[in-house]
């Protein structure tokens, strides 16, 4: 069995520089661990408290090897994310990259690998309504977001072994103070009109607040030393709230009118298919502004069970739906202009 972290074991956190990666390094550096963070992206303040930074992408294998030199624990956050791309790209960073960091770990002796996934990795186009971790992995996605992160959670898994145990965390709708992209993604589309209800408005989702993230990866790292090595974990909120009215709430909260007009999931799909084929066949920039995954997700129940997480992790989710979102909102009533000082 492998042991537990040593305090001062040194770690590797790929994408240390966003939302999650960040938040987790922060962590880290307050328990006195020796960091280092592979990113694209210099962090100046990061490297004057300590952190030993590599600038490389994942796709650079060579760098992302030797970057797993003296370490103990690689934290694998980063990802290439988003639901529309060219699935060669999606494939080298999601999965050439997460080999890259096996070999990596295999060659330099690194002992834990706790590896961010996601729950989409288990879409089959169907609502997920309280599903646990024995729904099988994706094999058909409409986008290859999915596609490659569940290529690559199998692989991590495949990997565990006496030397070097892994685990996959399924964090769900990570959000919070700082988030770049959930929350500032809705408003700007909600302000430019763009925003429609898809569906009948009563589906059922999962989040996840940053901080609880976090508190998942970092018992998952200890819990490595038992149970979790080898498996894969949904980590939520375990607050489910109707997407559609916890969206409509955080506007009225900002003062922004609410969603009224409506879209049916069929005629979502309808635009997802127009919309995929016009930025295949055009040179169109960004993602379209609605595909049939997207559509999907905005309709259809998304809520996990946690009774894994719970029982072999300890997790427990620390910040409530409702706390988080009043701290969000305070956040962003600051943010704006001629808000409060």
């Amino acid at each position: 069995m492998s042991p537990e972290p040593s305090p001062i074991s040194p770690v590797l956190v790929t994408g240390g520089t966003g939302f999650l990666g960040r938040r987790l390094v922060e962590r880290l550096l307050a328990a006195g661990r020796p960091v280092t963070v592979l990113g694209r992206t210099p962090a100046p303040d990061l490297e004057a408290r300590g952190v030993r930074f590599v600038r490389a992408s994942l796709d650079d294998a060579a760098a992302v090897r030797a970057a797993c030199a003296g370490i103990g624990t690689v934290f694998h956050v980063a990802a290439k994310v988003g639901v529309w791309g060219r699935p060669d790209d999606f494939f080298r960073s999601n999965v050439l990259g997460t080999r890259a960091l096996l070999d990596g770990c295999r060659a330099h002796g690194v002992a834990r690998f706790v590896h961010t996934s996601t729950p989409s990795v288990v879409y089959n186009g169907r609502a997920l309504a309280g599903v646990d971790e024995a729904l099988p992995l994706t094999t058909a996605c409409p986008s290859p977001y999915p596609l490659t992160k569940a290529i690559a959670e199998r692989e991590v898994l495949g990997a565990n072994s006496p030397v070097l145990r892994t685990v996959a965390l399924r964090p769900h709708l990570i959000w919070g103070v700082g988030d770049p992209h959930l929350v500032p993604r809705v408003l700007a589309r909600a302000r430019a009109g763009r925003l429609r209800l898809v569906g009948d408005g009563r589906n059922r989702v999962d989040m996840v607040h940053v901080e609880n993230a976090v508190d998942a990866h970092l018992l998952a790292e200890r819990a490595l030393a038992g149970p979790a090595a080898g498996r894969a974990y949904f980590i939520t909120n375990g607050e489910p709230v109707v997407l559609w009215d916890w969206i409509n709430d955080l506007l009225a909260a900002l003062g922004e009118p609410r969603i009224t007009r409506r879209l049916s999931l069929g005629g979502a799909r309808a635009v997802g298919v127009v919309c995929e084929a016009a930025w295949r066949l055009l040179p169109l920039r960004g993602e379209p502004p609605m595909t049939r995954f997207v559509a999907a997700e905005l309709a259809k129940d998304h809520w996990f069970d946690l009774t894994a997480a719970r029982r072999d992790l300890g997790y427990a989710p620390r910040i409530s739906m409702a706390a988080g979102t009043a701290e969000l909102v305070a956040q962003l009533r600051r943010a704006a202009p001629g808000g409060p000082l």
